[in-house]
């Protein structure tokens, strides 16, 4: 089961066990006077010769003897893993064990079709390679075919919003783990990457600040018509409604508080269990109840099964004269037909976004300045996000392989 290099090894080894024979066996047969000549200067056979080959003989086994066991921990770690077979003389099955191989560092491949700041990446560098792990960069990729060859040998991914498909999953044969750096993760197949034994992380709290402060602007931006000559209102005094009162949510409630908002949370599927923080805050029993008292409603959720959809014509509709809808989220959590319908039968509505909706065109040529979208998701679009969420992906990659810490883990 060893290869060429073990087997090495392993003759090194035997060789210093031989001469510690005869070694042994000169020290017995001769009394001092004779070990005196031997080791005199000029002599043949040196005694010195033997204590030094004893000496390296020594310091030999010691490394042989930890090798063995570095052997036989990594054989553990792989016991559940695949591995190449060969069928000995006997008819057994046993597993070809490069320990070369396994030995290497580990490759961690940076995905961004859209890059990371600089500062970033410099901190993903000195994290993967403070570990001792390769690191290597695909950005600003155009093609799906460049990504796949990418993760071909790689054993840990990082993503931003770049999609893991379960084609991604089966070329990255020795892929172990994804980190989304940010908090959604609806780009990965989930399913996918459970089957092939993948663990898939998300980082939250890392890019909360800058959503939520990107939350606060949408809000001033339509509240002032869009920065268009016409009068527009104050936030101080009005009520905001926070769909998920989770890391973002939160922040959003503080700011909001500061600005003199009356907040509402509402946090699914636990609202009772809501820990309010701010002055101003209270909790909805119902999102009914939420979208008829607030001037703004805040969307927080992630796009699951359960929350797709789930803002249509029937809320929307409840919302006071001049009510704002704000999704710095997922646009799958909005129903477009519905967010259309109740549009066309309120002229006072709007709605600002910082995920295009699929007809944002039909949309602008409706309702013009009721409707926002930001041309590209820039919800974690700061300097400070970027690095949070960057340093921390490879942080839980680290922490993974050397502690198996799955803090972070959505796939399980």
């Amino acid at each position: 089961r060893c290869n060429n290099r073990n087997r090495a090894f392993f003759a090194h080894w035997l060789c210093d066990q031989l001469v510690a024979l005869q070694l042994c066996a000169v020290t017995v047969s001769l009394d001092l006077g004779h070990l005196e000549k031997l080791a005199a200067p000029g002599s043949c056979f040196s005694f010195t010769f033997f204590m030094g080959r004893y000496g390296l003989m020594c310091a030999r086994y010691q490394a042989f003897q930890q090798f063995e066991n570095d052997t036989k921990h990594v054989n553990e770690k792989i016991e559940n893993q695949e591995s190449s077979h060969v069928k000995i003389a006997q008819g057994e099955v046993l597993p070809i064990i490069d320990y070369y191989s396994l030995n290497m560092a580990k490759k961690v491949l940076v995905a961004t079709e859209k890059p990371f700041a600089k500062k970033a990446v410099d901190g993903i560098r000195e994290v993967v390679e403070k570990a001792g792990y390769e690191l290597k960069m695909l950005e600003k990729y155009t093609d799906k075919a460049q990504l796949l060859e990418a993760v071909a040998d790689v054993d840990a991914l990082i993503i931003r919003s770049d999609k893991v498909t379960a084609e991604v999953l089966a070329a990255a044969k020795n892929l172990k783990i994804v980190v989304r750096a940010g908090a959604g993760y609806d780009n990965v197949d989930l399913e996918a990457a459970t089957e092939r034994g993948v663990v898939v992380m998300n980082t939250p709290g890392q890019n909360a600040n800058a959503v939520a402060e990107l939350t606060i602007a949408m809000m001033v931006f339509m509240a002032r018509n869009g920065f268009n000559p016409g009068t527009g209102m104050e936030l101080r005094g009005k009520r905001l409604g926070i769909v998920a009162y989770g890391a973002i949510g939160r922040i959003v409630a503080d700011v909001a508080d500061g600005f003199g908002m009356y907040v509402h949370v509402y946090s699914s599927p636990n609202p009772n269990k809501v820990r309010l923080y701010a002055k101003h805050l209270r909790r909805d029993d119902s999102l009914e109840q939420m979208f008829s008292e607030s001037n703004f409603v805040s969307l927080h959720m992630p796009a699951t099964p359960e929350t797709k959809g789930m803002i249509g014509y029937d809320l929307i509709k409840l919302m006071p004269a001049g009510g704002v809808l704000v999704n710095t989220a997922r646009k799958e959590l909005v129903d477009e037909e519905g967010l259309i319908r109740a549009f066309e039968e309120r002229s006072d509505l709007k709605y600002v976004t910082d995920i295009a909706p699929v007809r944002i065109e039909e949309m602008k040529e409706k309702f013009g300045n009721r409707v926002f979208a930001t041309p590209k998701k820039m919800g974690a679009e700061t300097a400070e996000a970027n690095i949070n969420a960057a340093v921390a992906a490879a942080t839980q990659i680290v922490g993974f392989f050397e502690k198996g810490d799955v803090q972070f883990q959505v796939n399980k």
